[in-house]
């Protein structure tokens, strides 16, 4: 497996001028969604290589996300997003061995939680 763009990667490639802030950051959560899938993948299969190398991106897409936070603004869910991506992305930088399929699953349900969230905010609006 070549570790290869993320559809949400080429979506913002393709559309970067278009994009609002809200549906970049839509992309990044869903990019960040397959980049866990394909982690999991990897260790299951015994792939180092490319585990190596998705985990570097997913945890980047995830400091992104931390970068993103506007934390005057944002006031207690941008402090509280700021302590859960900087968990994960702890999380993933310290597992090993056997514990990085129950890290990137656990990795994984947060970012969906998030994703809900973020989804629903589509919704109401």
């Amino acid at each position: 497996m070549s570790v290869a763009p993320t559809n949400a990667a080429r979506i913002m490639e393709q559309r970067a001028d278009e994009l609002s802030s809200y549906q970049v950051i839509s992309l990044l959560l869903a990019g960040a969604m397959e980049r866990v899938s394909q982690a999991k993948t990897c260790v299951r299969e015994g792939n180092e290589a490319d585990k190596a190398v998705l985990m570097a991106k997913l945890i980047g897409i995830i400091n992104g996300l931390r970068q993103s936070l506007d934390m005057r603004a944002g006031g207690d869910i941008a402090t509280n997003l700021d302590i859960l991506y900087n968990y994960m992305s702890e999380r993933l930088s310290t597992c090993s061995g056997p514990e990085e399929m129950i890290a990137l699953s656990e990795v994984g349900k947060l970012i969906d939680n998030v994703k809900q969230g973020w989804d629903a905010i589509d919704k109401e609006g």
